[in-house]
């Protein structure tokens, strides 16, 4: 079975942290491409352990969006 996942990498210090969207997965790594590499690893991981992992198949893509917020 093939899922897409949502993720977002941001740098943290030295580290890139990635998290999945839909299922609160977070692994990091010293660039992009190892954070994604260890990401899609702690994924595959974490459906092993689901016992009906097509629940976390999208129905729609995602709307990824800003927030401005000025705050006293």
């Amino acid at each position: 079975m093939t899922y897409r996942f949502t993720t977002i990498i941001f740098k943290e210090g030295k580290w890139f942290v990635a998290h999945c969207v839909e299922l609160g997965v977070v692994s990091q790594g010293k660039s992009v491409e190892e954070a994604q590499k260890n990401l899609k690893e702690a994924i595959e991981l974490f459906l092993e352990d689901q016992p009906n992992p097509k629940r976390f198949q999208r129905k729609s893509d995602p709307i990824v969006t800003t927030l401005e917020l000025k705050h006293a």
